[in-house]
């Protein structure tokens, strides 16, 4: 009797402490979980470009794509969830603005990458300021960025029209290019660009003889303008604006035979724009990149990891300034701890700055105090039909420029 009472007890006993155990696990498991979901930290990259229009080739869909391959060269054992979301700005500031606007308020994002136009990213940077968000221009090389529209929130990572206005504007007029007729764009960035290359032309002993706007954006006939500068007496026909607009002001130049009597300028092209003209009307044409998927191991190593997502396009250097600046953006943020590089974006900025930047794309690059990025620039000619290798063989490397020194003005 005692022995089978003694035998009750210890069975309970025995009950008693494989239910505690199995408490404790599943508290332990509990705690676990909490813990683990406690440290998967979260970050929101939000892309605005020009996703539809006249110059999605130079942003849009292949910048997100850039974007997205930063992301998962990012990834690791980090404990770090990034979300890319993406919009469409139309080339309207007010609705880039209206969008980052909504993304900073709403929906989280904590940086924005792209914006191209220089419109748009006024207006895009004027949001961040005030949100204290980062803003990563990558699509808009307009100087006014860190002259007189300087923000703490904001670095440039593309090059400006200075850059490209010294390179390809200071070689035509070395090269015996003295007289100038500019057909430009009709916005900030190409007012900014033929005042530019104005500027360097005459430090240069060059004169400009005359000088036409066109609308912006999406002008279709260069006519009236390319009689204006045949008539000029000009040596030097110099184009100053972007995307399709280049495109077809090339094409219309050729098709008056004007490569025949005058030098043809492209002060800003990419190579989705010789793509599109191909190289029996592209051939010859001088211009300044910062980027060319075949300049080196490292350029040639991001355009393969590229290639999965956009099968059959090469990255221009805007493209591959979304990836370089958004990869330096993630290390910087997990380098300070994600919710101190949520809570401030001057404070990511400023450390974006003070720690150089280093990617496959552009190599090891310092940020100035007034956001400019400064990088190496190299001047290209386009080679012939008969020099390609095939699709994208499109550049043959002149020689190299110089690394943007220019002092503009500080935050």
């Amino acid at each position: 009797m005692n022995t089978e009472k003694g035998a009750s007890v210890r069975q309970k006993r025995n009950d008693l402490t494989r239910r505690n155990a199995m408490v404790s696990a599943a508290s332990l498991a509990g705690l676990r979980w909490g813990h683990a979901a406690a440290e998967t930290q979260n970050l929101k990259i939000g892309v605005v470009s020009d996703m539809s229009g006249p110059y999605q080739s130079l942003g849009g869909p292949t910048s997100v794509a850039c974007v997205r391959q930063a992301v998962q060269d990012f990834a690791g054992p980090r404990g770090i969830a990034v979300e890319v979301v993406t919009a469409d700005h139309q080339a309207k500031p007010d609705v880039g603005a209206a969008i980052v606007r909504q993304w900073f308020d709403r929906d989280g994002v904590d940086v924005v990458v792209d914006s191209l136009g220089t419109a748009v990213g006024l207006a895009v940077q004027g949001v961040a300021r005030q949100k204290n968000k980062v803003f990563l221009i990558t699509a808009c090389t307009s100087t006014i960025f860190t002259n007189e529209q300087c923000s703490p929130n904001g670095i440039q990572w593309a090059y400006d029209t200075y850059l490209l206005a010294v390179s390809t504007g200071g070689a035509t007029v070395r090269a015996g290019g003295k007289k100038w007729f500019i057909i430009f764009a009709d916005y900030q960035f190409g007012h900014q660009l033929r005042d530019d290359a104005t500027a360097i032309v005459q430090a240069n002993g060059g004169v400009v003889l005359g000088a036409v706007a066109h609308p912006y954006p999406g002008a279709t006939d260069f006519s009236a303008m390319l009689m204006q500068a045949r008539a000029s007496g000009a040596d030097v026909i110099a184009f100053a604006n972007s995307g399709t607009d280049t495109v077809n002001a090339i094409k219309q130049a050729r098709e008056f035979a004007l490569h025949r009597l005058m030098k043809i300028v492209v002060l800003q092209m990419f190579i989705p724009d010789v793509h599109a003209l191909g190289l029996e009307v592209a051939d010859g044409l001088n211009l300044t990149e910062t980027f060319y998927w075949d300049l080196n191991a490292g350029t040639r190593a991001f355009s393969a990891r590229l290639a999965a997502k956009v099968p059959g396009v090469r990255a221009c250097s805007l493209q591959a300034s979304a990836y370089s600046a958004t990869l330096h953006w993630l290390n910087t943020a997990h380098d300070m701890g994600i919710a101190n590089a949520k809570a401030d974006g001057r404070a990511v900025v400023a450390r974006m700055k003070a720690v150089p930047s280093d990617d496959d794309c552009f190599g090891v690059c310092q940020i100035r105090a007034d956001g400019r990025r400064l990088m190496p620039a190299y001047l290209f000619q386009v080679k012939t039909p008969d020099e390609s290798s095939g699709p994208w063989d499109y550049y043959k490397l002149e020689h190299f420029r110089f690394k943007l020194k220019r002092r503009h003005s500080r935050n």
